[in-house]
């Protein structure tokens, strides 16, 4: 099915937000690739706080990066997931650099977070899980304290401010191909479904065959929605009722066959899709402008 397929090429990314329950990953709580960071020796400052990264002259402090990696590697333990100190440590760095910027990016638009609303939402947090003390202890189970807690949730809320600004911007509607595929999972199989084609054999009909629940449908499909560069760069190569060469993914072995297009609304997974290769694209261009540097 094509969620499978999905699935199996997805790139996870941060989820913004404080959940007294989960981890910082961005829509999916499957674990991006990270970028390696390049370390540079922390610049003096007359009592600078033992910091993990300084983001555009803003700290990162070695107290909240413990508590968030903590909270992230609970929070793996709970879905049965094993991740390595280091692999968890290095994705837990990006995604506070991730929400830095981001947070950064919400003032300097102008949005204020008063004191009374960062109490407000702590206040929900509280009420959520039954009260002010069971609160307290959570912070000190995972390794915060009220100020770092308190500094860790307006992070996050401008944050997600910035985040759904981003979003809001993304245009619903676009260029769309109605897709079919023939679906193997060994590439001789795929170069044998390949060759009747060639010969005059019918798309449909060999689709079914190989994959007789879906019949190949994958329906209407925007730029980025296969969420791997050498199958959408083959499926908009194509004209209506063409089909692509053999396509190799993470999913398997694919021939692509374009039915129609044409400008369309996107579906809602389609369009969540979308926002989150844009909320991506946004944090890498932003993270490559800034300047931030990395203790050793």
């Amino acid at each position: 099915m094509f969620s499978q397929f999905r699935r199996a090429l997805a790139h996870s990314f941060l989820l913004l937000g404080i959940s007294l329950t989960g981890c910082t990953s961005f829509f999916s709580s499957s674990t991006p690739t990270p970028i390696p960071p390049t370390f540079t020796p922390l610049p003096p400052t007359a009592t600078p706080p033992p910091s993990v990264a300084i983001v555009n002259g803003e700290y990162i402090t070695i107290e909240e990066f413990q508590a968030e990696l903590a909270r992230y590697e609970t929070a793996q333990l709970a879905l049965g997931q094993t991740v390595s100190e280091e692999t968890a440590s290095q994705l837990v760095l990006e995604d506070m650099i991730a929400l830095t910027v981001l947070a950064q990016a919400a003032r300097a638009e102008g949005f204020e977070l008063t004191q009374v609303e960062l109490q407000s939402r702590y206040d929900a947090l509280a009420a959520e899980i039954g009260g002010a003390e069971p609160l307290i202890q959570w912070q000190t189970s995972h390794g915060y304290n009220d100020n770092s807690f308190r500094a860790a949730l307006r992070r996050a809320i401008e944050a997600a401010w910035m985040r759904d600004k981003i979003i809001a911007d993304v245009p619903t509607t676009a260029e769309q191909i109605h897709l079919r595929q023939i679906l193997t999972y060994n590439e001789t199989d795929a170069r044998s479904a390949l060759d009747q084609l060639n010969a005059g054999a019918d798309f449909d009909e060999l689709a079914v065959l190989y994959d007789p629940l879906t019949r190949g449908e994958l329906g209407w499909v925007p730029r980025g929605y296969l969420l791997d560069p050498t199958a959408d760069e083959a499926v908009f190569a194509l004209q209506t009722g063409a089909y692509s060469d053999v396509v190799t993914t993470l999913a398997g072995y694919h021939i692509f066959k374009a039915v129609e297009r044409g400008d369309r609304a996107l579906s809602p997974d389609a369009l969540l899709t979308v926002q989150e290769e844009a909320l991506k694209d946004w944090v890498a261009k932003r993270r490559a402008e800034s300047e931030i540097v990395l203790s050793p």
